[in-house]
Parts: structure tokens; sequence; C-alpha cells
């Protein structure tokens, strides 16, 4: 009876600790979709109600081009948030001390399963792979008969940047941001063999260059980039793969990028120890969990160690946790205000809101 006691004793010692900790990490985030035009109302009582008991202090939001873009309008959507609702946004995270940060997916992530974004859908002429053709609606297997995951965006088009700067001129306009995501992750398809400006390129410098014209831009307007870390990895090396890190020889570069881009590092099986790669190859860094607690936990466990035990120059790159759900804004409230409706795996992202930002009652 003893030693469980001093067992439970440790155990609550130790989530104590934790509490306190999360408290004084400099970034409690959630990178989550924007709500859509039904739900932005019931999502700006979310973040009132529960997102800020929580002391969450940033807001990724994966708007890509659901926004009513004045730029290019061709790229918009039907029913697409506008400005005033975007207003909306930024003025419940202003009341709250919640900094606002829009996400566009660019260079990969330009389709999925079988549906081809609206950049490419709109040019394809800056397609990557234009000679791979996505399956027919319906018809998709994953992954489909060329191995294709998710197109790609030719990055030396000579034509592609104006479009592109342009995007992220009114959206981080829009959000009154001082950063921007550019997503950048599980970028399979690049310098591509029939491509006629990338074949034969070194694909770590067409990737790197890429990162750099993006932070340029955003630089000249005193703003930050973010991206998802996982091309910047080694997939041989490190032992993470093809999904988690680069097979394609990317992740060298990481040595030809400015270290002030912003480094969200996403691992969702184990808390990898890749934070502390990346701040002392000088960049800020957050880890990123998604839908099981326990490695939630780990990582947050092992960003407070790092931040109490590296020296003042590496622990300060270490800014914290960036909560990560991928499904919509609409389907993460309805599992947070039903939760027995759902099941447990479905709760999974819940679950790590609860263990890593926990609600703190007045």
């Amino acid at each position: 009876m003893t030693k469980i006691f001093a067992f439970l004793s440790v155990v609550l010692i130790f989530a104590s600790q934790l509490l306190a900790g999360v408290e004084t990490l400099p970034v409690r985030g959630l990178s989550i979709a924007a709500p859509s035009t039904s739900q932005l109302d019931r999502f700006v009582a979310f973040v009132e109600n529960e997102l800020v008991p929580r002391q969450i202090n940033l807001l990724l939001l994966r708007v890509d081009y659901n926004f009513d873009y004045q730029s290019h309008p061709e790229l918009k959507p039907e029913n697409p948030l506008t400005l005033e609702q975007v207003k909306q946004l930024v003025e419940v995270a202003r009341r709250h001390d919640i900094r606002l940060i829009p996400q566009v997916n660019l260079l990969g992530h330009q389709s999925w399963h079988s549906n081809l974004g609206p950049l490419l859908s709109v040019y394809p002429e800056f397609d990557e792979t234009p000679h791979i053709n996505l399956p027919p609606p319906g018809t998709y297997d994953w992954p489909n008969q060329d191995g294709l995951y998710c197109k790609s965006y030719c990055p030396l088009h000579p034509d592609l940047h104006k479009i592109v700067f342009a995007l992220i001129d009114e959206i981080t306009e829009a959000f009154e941001a001082d950063a921007f995501h550019a997503g950048l992750d599980e970028v399979f398809y690049i310098g591509d063999d029939n491509c006629p400006r990338c074949a034969g390129r070194d694909k770590a410098e067409l990737f790197a260059g890429e990162v750099q014209k993006l932070r340029d831009h955003l630089a000249k307007s005193g703003k930050e980039l973010w991206m998802w870390g996982d091309r910047l990895l080694d997939a041989e090396t490190t032992g993470l793969g093809m999904w988690e890190a680069s097979d394609s020889g990317t992740h060298r570069a990481i040595d030809m990028i400015a270290d002030d881009v912003v480094i969200c590092d996403w691992h969702y099986e184990r808390a990898e120890s890749t934070p502390s790669y990346f701040a002392l190859k000088g960049f800020s860094v957050l880890a990123c969990p998604w839908n099981k607690p326990e490695i939630a936990e780990a990582q947050l466990a092992q960003a407070l160690d790092f931040r109490a035990n590296a020296n003042p120059m590496l622990a300060q790159r270490h800014r914290g946790i960036l909560h990560t759900y991928w499904s919509s804004a609409e389907r993460f409230m309805d599992l947070y205000e039903n939760p027995a409706e759902s099941t447990d795996k479905e709760l999974g992202p819940i679950k790590v809101l609860d263990t890593i930002f926990p609600k703190i009652e007045n």
C-alpha cells in the first residue's frame, strides 16, 4: 500500500508540474480548418467559451482558398468566408490575446484523392506532373496506380509567384497577421524528370528555393514564414520514413534556408526528439501532436524538459505545442460537444486537447 501511495504521489506531482509548465510555454496553439460561413458564429463562441479557458494563445487557421479573394476571384469556391467574417475572427482573437495565423497550402497538397485543387484546376500549366492524371471521382484507391499522393506546383514556373504572392498578401492583410503558414509538407513530387524547368535539378535546392522565395516575400513586410518540418528531415537517417521525413533528398534544404522560418514539427506515433534538432540548427520550433493523448503528453514533457535544461539560447527556440486537427472546425466542435456519440478513436484529438491544454476554471 505504501508503494502504491508513493507511486500515485509521483504521478500527481508530475501531472501538476505539467499543468504548471503548460502555462509557461510561449505558444499553446491549435491548428484547425477555418470555419465555414455557416459555422462562423458557433466557432467564435467556441473560441471564447472553450479555447480561451484553456489558455490557447495561437490559432493556426487552414484557410487555403476558402476566402473571398479579390486579387484572384477565379480561385475562390462558392460561399467563401468574406472579409467581414474574417474580421469577426480577428476581433475575438484580439480581445483574448490570441495570435491568428492563416495557412494556404503551397508547393505540395495541390490535389487530394481524386480532386484537383483550385490553383491547378484554374492554372494547369503550373502542374509539376501534368502527365500524371488523377483517377476519376469514385474510383480512387489509395495510393493510385501512379503512386501519386498529392500533386505539386512547379516552383520554377515564371508566372506562378505573382499569383501566390498576391494571395499571401491579401490573406495576411485580411487576418491582420504577422505570420503566414505555407504548409510545404508531404511534397512527394518535386524536380520531376518530365518537367521542362525542374528536370535534373537538385531537389534540395528546388525545395529551399521555394521556401526562401516565400520567406523573402513575407520578410519585406516584417512577417514570419511558418511551415511543417517533415521535408527537412532525412527519412533514412532518422528512421522516420517517407511521411514524417523526406526520402527524396530535400532534407538538405535545412542548411539552405533562413533560420528565422518557424518549424512546426509534427509526429503522431512517437514523441520524436526532432525539435531539438531544429533548435540546434537555429530554428524556432513547435512540437505538433494530433490524436494520441499519451504521445501528446510525452511531447509536452519533452518540450518542458528542453526549455528547462538547455542553455537559454537553445531553450527559447522551442516555442511550445501546436495541437493539430485534420478535419473541419464543425466536426471538431461536434466531437467536443457530443462525445457520447463518437468512438474513442474519433475522440483522440479532443482527449489530446484535454491532456495538454486542460480547461482552467476561474
